[in-house]
């Protein structure tokens, strides 16, 4: 999101780094791809079913995405 940021703030509609390598910026902020998967899984069921599948607190186990500067 960051390099989509960049791209509306510059007047040619391009970032002005080049995003083909992860910096402090972009770098992935490590899951475990279990949690992740669970977490999927229960609001995809939750879509389905339309009832509590779990979710919120499947979601709540993930680490936080925004990472603070």
């Amino acid at each position: 999101m960051a390099k989509f940021g960049e791209a509306a703030r510059n007047d040619q509609g391009q970032a002005e780094k080049p995003g083909l390598f992860a910096d402090d910026e972009s770098a992935p902020v490590p899951t475990d791809p279990k949690l992740k998967q669970d977490a999927a899984t229960k609001v995809f069921r939750e879509g389905v079913y339309h009832k509590d599948q779990g979710a919120d607190e499947a979601i709540k186990k993930l680490p936080d995405r925004i990472q603070k500067k």
